[in-house]
């Protein structure tokens, strides 16, 4: 049978049971694991599961069907039945950006996290609205994000650092795009292309764009490349979505066939 046929068979049979949970702890077949609290209070009280529920559970090993073995307001425990689908990892893209207001960041952190991003990294500059990010907020989006795109893991979210301090210690085989209206002639796909057998990151600076001294920062680096996203000026959540569906288009998982 076709891996692909396969997989949608045996998606189809549990396509009753719509949860999916991201799991920490280890998972393989016969294996009894008790949930955090929070997923906890989630199957329970949100959902409404008791013991028997059938969910899909994964992590970086794959996922799994698990049955709720125990069920109470502030514990649950589970028990995998056996794994359907293996890992599969994304591209090894990355997203720098400024955060915004609070709505507009839980939407940057939930498109990115379907659009396919392994890391994001929030970044403070001259203007960015809050220089406080609650990073454990945006792993809660992630994480929720990925248990309903399909994913087989969540983004990696690091601590927020200034520009500055992320440009002096970037890697330099990884090429950083990052989102310049005033370039005439470098358009997001030929860029792309160009760059498409390199690791890559995506920077989309803060509503008030960069300053114009971190812009001659970002000039003066040799692993940084300007993009134009077109004629038109892009809210920052907009441009982060639009860079890194364009990014996945050329070099991405169709290409690559992943």
């Amino acid at each position: 049978m076709p891996r692909n046929l396969e997989y949608i068979n045996k998606m189809n049979q549990r396509a009753k049971n719509k949860i999916r949970l991201y799991v920490e702890a280890a998972l393989c077949p016969n294996a009894v694991v008790e949930l955090s609290p929070d997923d906890s209070h989630y199957l329970c009280n949100v959902m409404r599961l008791t013991e028997g529920h059938v969910l899909g559970c994964f992590n970086s090993t794959g996922e799994y069907e698990c049955s709720i073995v125990e069920a109470h307001k502030k514990h649950c425990r589970i028990k995998v039945i056996g794994k359907v689908r293996e890992a599969h990892a994304v591209p090894d893209i990355w997203l720098l950006f400024a955060p915004l207001k609070k709505d507009k960041t839980d939407f940057v952190i939930e498109k990115a996290t379907e659009l396919g991003v392994r890391t994001i990294v929030p970044i403070i500059t001259r203007n960015t609205m809050s220089d406080k990010p609650r990073i454990e907020r945006f792993i809660a989006q992630a994480k929720e994000a990925s248990e309903q795109c399909e994913r087989t893991d969540i983004p990696h979210i690091v601590k927020a650092e200034t520009l500055e301090k992320i440009l002096s210690s970037w890697p330099e085989e990884r090429i950083l795009f990052f989102m310049d209206e005033s370039l005439q002639g470098a358009d997001c796909v030929s860029v792309f292309s160009d760059f498409s057998k390199k690791a890559a990151a995506i920077l989309v600076g803060p509503e008030g764009g960069f300053t114009s001294e971190e812009k001659k920062l970002l000039d003066s680096l040799p692993f940084v490349r300007g993009i134009n996203l077109g004629p038109r000026i892009l809210r920052a959540e907009t441009a982060a979505c639009a860079a890194l569906a364009v990014w996945q288009a050329v070099v991405g998982d169709w290409i690559r066939g992943e």
